[in-house]
């Protein structure tokens, strides 16, 4: 009976040490177990993971890719235009051993890192680049987190630059420059439009002096395209043609009333 209770309670001490000796690491986690503070080698992977009670203390890092919200900073860019850019950063831990022992807090470094470089960029950058130029912006602002965060067993994924935000003032006067612009070339296009109509009208009005009658079907389908209108009045103008006929007719009738007043004033001419 002794042996059965002895056999039990040494069964009951090792389900207990079994239990307080056993961690489970998640899949998207790795263990770093510290022995007497001393880390030990060998990363632990997903599962369970036994550890010696007392001794040993095991810490979890997440291998996760991490959102980093970056707060908008204020900063005046190289032509002088005070601006307010926010951004994120998109980072994971690859050296959980560095993440953990060479900084105190990872999360937190890579936010002032993140906070200092975009301050920095806005300040090397033109107010077009902010907003045009994004892509490149954010493969500058990747490199300079990312450098010193290789040293805490941290990799940058992506830095975006979420939202620039100007002054009123600002606003307002790139609406006006805008504006204007939409302005130029509309000025532009309509000009271009009347060079290019003026140049077929003079070709139209090159080809109807050459043939007259083209002029009068022009006429015609004119008076034509009038009256499809059903206007109550209608005003033609006069042939141009009509008025050289009536302007040759007049000059003949002059030249022979001239001669009939010649041979009426000569000598020998008599009036019946």
């Amino acid at each position: 009976m002794v042996i059965v209770d002895a056999l039990v309670f040494l069964a009951a001490l090792g389900a207990a040490g079994a239990a307080t000796s056993a961690r489970i690491v998640k899949q998207y986690e790795r263990g770093l177990v510290f022995r007497f503070g001393r880390v030990l080698e060998g990363v632990r992977g997903p599962g369970l993971a036994l550890i010696v009670p007392g001794a040993d203390r095991l810490r979890r890092v997440n291998m996760q890719i991490i959102t980093l919200p970056v707060p908008a900073q204020d900063g005046i860019t190289r032509d002088n235009v005070t601006v307010k850019v926010d951004a994120v950063v998109y980072f994971n831990v690859v050296d959980p051993v560095r993440a953990v022992v060479n900084v105190q807090d990872y999360r937190f470094a890579v936010l002032q890192v993140a906070q200092t470089s975009l301050r920095s960029i806005i300040g090397k950058s033109d107010l077009d680049d902010l907003l045009a130029n994004r892509e490149r912006l954010n493969q500058g602002l990747e490199i300079m987190i990312d450098s010193p965060a290789l040293d805490w067993g941290v990799h940058i994924d992506r830095v975006e630059i979420k939202d620039v935000s100007l002054p009123e003032s600002m606003k307002r006067s790139m609406s006006r420059q805008a504006e204007a612009e939409r302005e130029r070339r509309a000025r532009i296009i309509t000009a271009d439009g009347e060079l290019q109509a003026s140049h077929k009208l003079a070709e139209a009005a090159a080809t109807m002096s050459g043939t007259p009658t083209a002029l009068q079907l022009r006429l015609l389908e004119t008076v034509v395209e009038v009256a499809a209108e059903k206007n109550s009045t209608l005003v033609l103008p006069f042939p141009v043609e009509l008025l050289r006929f009536l302007e040759r007719s007049q000059d003949a009738g002059d030249a022979v009333t001239m001669s009939d007043l010649d041979a009426i004033r000569s000598p020998g001419h008599r009036v019946s």
